[in-house]
Formats: structure tokens, C-alpha cells, sequence
């Protein structure tokens, strides 16, 4: 690009020779120097026009500014919304928690008010000066006020942390709700609750005279009186046997199973779904009994048990006495 500059009182012209990358510079050097020069004008101009209320130019300011407030509410909305929507999820998360530490807390035996903190005790009263509180102080410091931003962080890592503290309060209440069916299954509360008669081991039979195996406990009870499960379990057999008469017996998984002999009535059959607790059949003298009693036995893969050991470990121990159970009869319910 050339320029041609001429005069009349001289005799020659001069060229100005200008390529494409002066011409850009000086383009780009211009819109700067105007773009510093409206913002003088702004600052200068329209805000003193504003802040003076000139008829026209303070009304083209305040329309500007206020679409810039408006924009900065609205987008100060949004993140509040979104802000509480995510609050909400926390506190959602929160209750969760505190209902399964409560769920937990009873299954491994806490009572969840003592987990909660004491409470503080008084401040004590300064040396000399009874019934006046301590003397407080020292320098002012705020506290700084955090940004959205970093609140918004916050209670992500607040969200994660409850999503994880979740997964191990369910694993923990699950292991702990398994160790617990598994002692409700075990045959430690005695199905009558009367003294024993006769224990486990060698004895004299009463039929032949001679030492035999006495392969259970025998509760010497009246006719009719309520025989209890042992534990919880599944009817497996009710049967007649000629040594045994009328039987019961209860399957506890893991090969465990009580067997309930010499019963005058059952009230369940085999399927059924017992509690412990739960009235099965009631004391008799069937099969090769010399009188009314319970023979209760404890097998574990078909090898008889000493029953006692297990109740041992019942409430109250050996002494212990069956739960206090509805006279209902077991819930009928199939497998």
C-alpha cells in the first residue's frame, strides 16, 4: 500500500510505503486506544451521569446496569437452586444414616442414647470471685466467609464421604443381622419349664434294668402342658416312632436339629416355620415311656448331643426359662 503526500509550494511529492503487517499494528493499536478511551468515558461520563441524574445519559446507564444486576441474580439463582437440590440430597442421606446407626446399634446391643455426647459441663468460676464466669478475650478475627465454589466442593466431599460411611453401615448391619439369625437358631431355651427328670448320658433303663444310653433330657411335666421350640427352625418330621411315640422334630440348618418325644398333640407340620418360642405339640407318655414327659433331644449330623451344654448358653443359663411365647400356634407357612 503506498500513500503519495504532495504540496504546493514544493516542487516533489513523498510516498509513504505501508505493507499489510504495519497496517494490522497500527488497526490493533487503534481499537485499543478507543477501547481505553470509552472506558475513560464510561467511568468518567456515564457514572457521574448516574450518580447526578442527567436527564438522558444517566437513564441509558441505569438500564445497562440493571440488565447487569439482573443477569447477576438470575445466574445467582441458578446455583442457588442447584445448591439446595444438593443440600436436600444431603440431609436425605443424613436421615438414612441415622436410622441404619440406630438399626445397627440395636443389633450389636448399644443403646443409641449412649453414643450421643455428654453434656458440657460449666465453665468453673475464676479463684476468688464465686458466682462470676471466667474472664474471656484476645483479638477480633472474622471468620472469612467461603465462595460458592467452595461450598459447592464442601458438600461434594460431604456427599461422598455419607455414600461411603452407606456401604459400610449396610455391610456392617448385615454381617451383624447374619450373626444374629444364627444365634436365633441355635437350641438354647428350654422347651418346657419344669426341672429335669433325667440327663443326658448312662443311666439304668427303666424297661430292662440295665445301664443304656440315655440319649436326651426328659421333662416330667402333666399331660397337655406346652412344649416350646427350642429355636427357631423348620418342622422337618412329625412322625409316630415306636421308642419315641408322637415326634417333632426341628430343623436348625448347619445340620442341627431338636427332636420333641413321647408328645401327646402336635400342632405343626413338617414345612412349617417356627419361631422360638412357639408351641409345637404338647407334653404325652406315647412310645416307650413309663410316664408323661418330654424327651428333648439335641442331634448335630445325626450324632446325639448333651442338650444341657446348649442351654447353657440360653438366658438365665442351665436355670434358664423359655421366653414368654404367644399361645398361638406356629405360623403355618410352606417352604
Amino acid at each position: 500500500m503506498q500513500i503519495l503526500i504532495t504540496h504546493g509550494a514544493l516542487a516533489r511529492s513523498k510516498v509513504l510505503q505501508i505493507n499489510r503487517s504495519q497496517l494490522l499494528l497500527a488497526l490493533a493499536g487503534l481499537v485499543v486506544v478507543l477501547m481505553l478511551l470509552s472506558g475513560t468515558i464510561y467511568h468518567m461520563i456515564f457514572l457521574k451521569a448516574a450518580r447526578d441524574g442527567w436527564p438522558v445519559v444517566s437513564q441509558i446507564v441505569r438500564f445497562v446496569v440493571r440488565d447487569e444486576i439482573a443477569q447477576r441474580d438470575r445466574f445467582m439463582r441458578e446455583n442457588l437452586d442447584a445448591f439446595a437440590v444438593k443440600v436436600g440430597e444431603m440431609q436425605a442421606k443424613l436421615v438414612k444414616l441415622e436410622a441404619m446407626g440406630e438399626r445397627v446399634s440395636g443389633l450389636a446391643g448399644v443403646k443409641s442414647d449412649a453414643l450421643k455426647a455428654p453434656p458440657k459441663a460449666a465453665a468453673p468460676s475464676p479463684r476468688g470471685a464465686p458466682g462470676t464466669q471466667a474472664g474471656q478475650g484476645g483479638p477480633f478475627v472474622p471468620m472469612r466467609t467461603p465462595s460458592l465454589e467452595q461450598l459447592q466442593r464442601m458438600v461434594s466431599e460431604l456427599d461422598n464421604v455419607a455414600d461411603q460411611d452407606t456401604d459400610l453401615l449396610t455391610y456392617v448391619e448385615s454381617r451383624l443381622l447374619e450373626r444374629r439369625m444364627q444365634s436365633l437358631m441355635v437350641p438354647n431355651s428350654r422347651p418346657v419349664d419344669v426341672e429335669v427328670g433325667s440327663g443326658f448320658g448312662f443311666r439304668t433303663d427303666p424297661f430292662t434294668g440295665r445301664p443304656a444310653l440315655h440319649t436326651g433330657l426328659d421333662f416330667p411335666a402333666e399331660i397337655g402342658t406346652p412344649i416350646h421350640a427350642a429355636a427357631g427352625g423348620v418342622v422337618k418330621t412329625v412322625e409316630w416312632h415306636p421308642a419315641y411315640g408322637h415326634m417333632v422334630e426341628i430343623d436348625h440348618g448347619n445340620g442341627l436339629v431338636t427332636r420333641y418325644a413321647h408328645t401327646s398333640k402336635v400342632y405343626v407340620k413338617p414345612g412349617d416355620l417356627i419361631k422360638r418360642g412357639d408351641i409345637v405339640a404338647a407334653i404325652g407318655t406315647t412310645g416307650r415311656s413309663t410316664g408323661p414327659h418330654l424327651h428333648f433331644e439335641v442331634l448335630v449330623e445325626g450324632v446325639p448331643q448333651d442338650p444341657d451344654k446348649f442351654l447353657a448358653g440360653g438366658p438365665g443359663g442351665a436355670a434358664g426359662r423359655v421366653a414368654a411365647a404367644s399361645p398361638a400356634k406356629a405360623t403355618r407357612r410352606r417352604r
